[in-house]
């Protein structure tokens, strides 16, 4: 498990990268670790791009803004020739291949593309696309222990909707085993 992760989400607005961030967040809060959250509100949410920023530490973090990713989870093609090319040596890219046409080699990276948006609408989860790639990044990254993940996404899925909790959890299986 890489005990210091800066990570970059991104996509259109509504398609839950913001989500997918609080989960991976929250993660790094029940392991008692150094953890920020930095959404990107604004226009985007009108369907520009949305991104926002979850760094995981064991020491203190100086800022939350993440300037050279060592993650980066990219749900469409404006969204990964945005971050692509900031992406830090040794990083990873999850990127949707439903999305995204143009799939760079990005030299010093890992490049895991996968058609989370096929995948979920195959399976009946239509808008988990967002839940399929943080399980991606998971199988990648090991960013937290997997019962803590379990423990996380019944944290975030809100009593409201509770009825969607194993269609998450359905959805991170399937990003994990992608």
């Amino acid at each position: 498990m890489s005990r210091s992760l800066n990570i970059v989400l991104a996509g259109f607005g509504g398609q839950g990268v913001l989500f997918a961030g609080k989960l991976i967040a929250y993660a790094g809060l029940l392991e008692d670790r150094e953890v920020s959250w930095l959404p990107s509100y604004g226009p985007e949410m009108r369907g520009g791009t949305a991104n926002c920023s979850v760094c995981l530490s064991d020491d203190p973090i100086g800022s939350p803004l993440v300037l050279a990713p060592n993650a980066l989870i990219a749900m469409n093609q404006p969204s990964l020739d945005k971050f692509a090319d900031a992406v830090a040596e040794g990083g990873v890219v999850v990127a949707d291949s439903t999305l995204i046409a143009d799939i760079p080699d990005i030299p010093g990276a890992k490049m895991c593309a996968i058609p989370a948006t096929a995948m979920a609408e195959e399976a009946g989860f239509k808008k988990l696309a967002n839940i399929i790639m943080a399980g991606k990044l998971y199988a990648e990254t090991r960013f937290c222990a997997e019962d803590t993940l379990w423990k996380a996404m019944e944290k975030c899925v809100p009593a409201s909707k509770a009825a969607m909790l194993e269609m998450n959890k359905k959805a991170l299986t399937l990003g994990m085993e992608a």
